[in-house]
């Protein structure tokens, strides 16, 4: 079996970025949800590595290319997959043991330092630990940990993949 094109896979990879996006604003702004600080961050995430795909696929380039557009996704994916298992591990502990909740991120930037602010984005907050939402068994923070493995899987992929001569969609 070979693997479509780089060019067609960084396409798709991005377009589910967009749709996983998409689904995070429709939570927030159709069903009420509000993010947490590490769920801002993890869809910061989601735009790095979708930045990322959509450059690949507008620049098209010779096969060392998509293997440094895949190196790149690679660190992102896996930054993700950190943040997003740091949020299922807040989750897993029992009440008594939760951080204590900030306010909100908008008061946290008016008010704090920068690096104080991006400490408690990236460590979680009683806020984090929250279960808001389950599908199939499994939270936001579980799903979006399943998303940050493909991506994971996909970078590598484009980074280790053998590659033949150049053609359109390559």
């Amino acid at each position: 079996m070979t693997l479509p094109k780089s060019r067609l896979l960084f396409l798709l990879a991005l377009a589910v970025c967009l749709a996983l996006l998409g689904g995070a604003l429709y939570m927030q702004h159709g069903l009420g949800l509000e993010p947490c600080p590490m769920c801002i961050m993890q869809r910061i995430v989601f735009m790095a590595i979708a930045l990322v795909c959509l450059i690949a696929v507008l620049h098209g380039p010779e096969n060392k290319g998509y293997r440094i557009y895949g190196g790149i996704a690679l660190l992102f994916s896996g930054f993700g997959v950190a943040l997003a298992s740091r949020q299922l591990w807040l989750q897993s502990l029992p009440a008594d043991q939760v951080p204590e909740c900030m306010p909100s991120v908008e008061y946290m930037i008016d008010v704090l330092p920068f690096t104080e602010v991006l400490g408690h984005m990236l460590t979680g907050t009683g806020d984090c630990a929250k279960v808001v939402w389950e599908f199939l068994g499994l939270s936001i923070p579980g799903w979006t940990l399943v998303a940050f493995i493909c991506f994971t899987l996909f970078s590598l992929v484009e980074v280790f993949r053998q590659r033949g001569p150049r053609t359109l969609f390559s």
